[in-house]
């Protein structure tokens, strides 16, 4: 980028930047279920975008209510997984660029700035990694693994898909793909009632994906590699530098990697005594893409 044009950029102001002639325009998506907690901060934080699509899997909570109030489109589909949740909706946007969100994320004015700028000179590749500062219970984690947090979220969409997988979903994607330099916000858990719920979802879906891939678990998955999580984040990725928190963190990330494993256990041992296993429902369809006949639609923008 030249000198006046990091100097246009830097004088400019969000709206400013996405008033700019020639910049390509860019959609959001953001999946949810029940996240009254998280959404309204999330969708204030791009209502500089575009176009901003919610994607939501029934929540029996107030998220819906709370996302109408902004120019959002809203649908709802049954969650199969993040991937084949993220795929489905990137078929569902106007636009080629896009910004895919969790409810518990947050897009700073300094990574707004950063991303319209990156779309008013043309983006020399098809996707982004974004940087993530995990916050937990108020405190930033800087270690046990989390300082080096990023994801693939920035990307243009006919370059990039997911697999379809139920968990651990890397967006498969062309060519090389750089990191923006500032960061996005992560809220990950609030409160431990929080955290229980979301690794035990975690574990239930991680074993059901050993499961389906003809994998078994023993002593060295259930033992060895949960004491090898601790160890690993607690000691060589320095989680005691982040206090009474970072104990937490590494424990409970041990915590499900134990839960994982066990739950495949279980399902070989019930499975040996002829039970029929009942896994959690995954996306077999081979139009997973196309909306089903039951989505509901709500479009704010009229």
């Amino acid at each position: 980028m030249s000198a006046r044009k990091r100097k246009r950029h830097w004088e400019a102001t969000v709206e400013e930047l996405k008033a700019t002639e020639g910049r390509l325009p860019l959609s959001v998506i953001i999946t949810t279920f029940n996240e009254e907690i998280n959404v309204v901060d999330c969708l204030e934080s791009v209502l500089w975008a575009d176009e901003i699509l919610l994607v939501d899997s029934y929540s029996t909570d107030r998220t819906v209510e709370l996302a109408r109030q902004f120019p959002v489109r809203i649908l709802q589909r049954r969650y199969y997984g993040s991937a084949a949740q993220k795929n489905w909706s990137l078929d569902r946007i106007s636009n080629d660029w896009v910004l895919i969100l969790d409810a518990d994320e947050r897009v700073p004015e300094s990574l707004a700035r950063e991303i319209l700028e990156l779309l008013i000179d043309g983006p020399a590749e098809s996707g982004y990694y974004l940087k993530r500062r995990n916050i937990m219970l108020g405190k930033t984690i800087r270690h046990s693994g989390w300082s080096t947090d990023k994801v693939i979220r920035l990307f243009c969409s006919a370059k990039g898909r997911y697999p379809n997988r139920r968990v651990h979903a890397d967006l498969d994607i062309e060519g090389p793909t750089p990191t923006l330099e500032n960061a996005l916000l992560h809220y990950t858990y609030r409160s431990l009632d929080q955290y229980y719920e979301k690794v035990l979802n975690y574990a239930e879906w991680g074993a059901a994906q050993g499961f389906r891939e003809g994998r078994s678990a023993g002593m060295l998955e259930i033992g060895g590699r949960t004491v090898w999580r601790f160890l690993r984040s607690y000691f060589l990725q320095l989680g005691f530098l982040d206090g009474l928190h970072g104990l937490v963190v590494c424990g409970l990330q041990s915590f499900g990697v134990f839960l994982k494993y066990t739950q495949l256990w279980e399902y070989r041992v019930r499975e040996s005594l002829g039970e029929e296993i009942v896994l959690p429902p995954f996306d077999e369809s081979t139009s997973t893409w196309q909306r089903p006949e039951d989505d509901q639609v709500f479009d704010n923008q009229s």
